[in-house]
């Protein structure tokens, strides 16, 4: 990794397109997720503590931790980073100037491109392949341990509740609709190991994704997706949520025009890194208790 841990956390923005279309999301998490920044206010946050040499101790022993490599959370923030970039790619040039100001949406409108729906179902798989593979790499366990991801999503909170609701929103409800789950499944199952390594998601993590070959991560593509399909389900079902229900929210955060709601999931895709934001936070609360738990 070209940076560590501290100054990633130190680095995280306190405002912008991201922070704004999480703020956006609250309601389907009330209280869970708060914008924490900075590596030295995050531990005094996640521990309490207000001993400045014991903060100090923490921090060290949590960037020695994200610098042991055969430790996952280096290879957990590269996930993070990089299925968020390539959700992106296509359209971060033209917005690279604006990301983090108030954007007015519509001026961007020719360089954006709303993905086909087959692309969209794909890009949604993958990157919750990449909750599951990030969550095996930051707790030690095998890559493929579907049942533990599944286990665990009971008992998220904070920053990773707060990335699952905007997984379900920003790459699912909104570009996909009320059937996104339906969709994702049946895409999926349609898929040849060609079209997938065709997509850009796919092609950005894949070294990670596990099975032994294309035709190999596709199928365990579709069973991870398919294992969480009840979870989905019911936080869609559970809050009432709509296509309609988050669009409303998310013109709070973004200016644009009844007639061009189609084009809000290519807008998403490119200026809302919430992968990044929401997983360097859950690495450094995650990194901070074990320092605490080892000291």
């Amino acid at each position: 990794m070209s940076k560590p841990i501290f100054e990633l956390v130190d680095e995280l923005p306190t405002g912008g397109t991201t922070v704004k279309a999480l703020h956006a999301l609250d309601f389907l998490v009330p209280g869970q997720w708060q914008n924490l920044t900075g590596f030295t206010n995050t531990i005094r946050v996640v521990t309490g503590e207000t001993d400045e040499s014991m903060i100090q101790a923490i921090g060290e022993r949590a960037v020695y931790l994200y610098n042991d490599e055969s430790q996952g959370y280096q290879r957990a923030m590269w996930l993070y980073q990089t299925v968020d970039n390539a959700a992106g790619a296509l359209g971060a040039a033209a917005l690279a100037n604006k990301v983090g100001q108030d954007i007015s949406f519509l001026g961007f409108l020719s360089n954006l491109t709303p993905k086909p729906e087959k692309a969209q179902s794909i890009d949604l798989c993958v990157k919750l392949v990449v909750e599951l593979v990030a969550f095996c790499q930051i707790n030690g366990i095998p890559g493929d341990s579907i049942g533990d991801f599944l286990a665990s999503l009971g008992d998220y909170s904070g920053e990773s509740l707060m990335r699952m609701a905007a997984l379900v929103s920003f790459d699912g409800l909104i570009p996909l609709g009320g059937d996104f789950i339906q969709k994702g499944l049946s895409t999926i199952s349609n898929t040849t190991p060609q079209e997938l390594e065709k997509n850009q998601s796919f092609s950005s993590v894949q070294s990670l994704i596990p099975g032994n070959d294309a035709a190999g991560k596709l199928g365990f593509i579709g069973q991870s997706f398919d294992s969480v399909k009840g979870w989905m389900g019911d936080f869609v079902s559970s809050r009432n949520l709509s296509q309609q229900t988050l669009l409303d929210r998310v013109r709070g955060v973004v200016d644009v025009s009844a007639d061009k709601l189609d084009y809000v999931g290519a807008f998403l895709d490119v200026a809302v890194k919430y992968y990044t934001h929401t997983g360097t936070q859950t690495l450094a609360r995650r990194l901070v208790e074990r320092a605490v738990a080892e000291i």
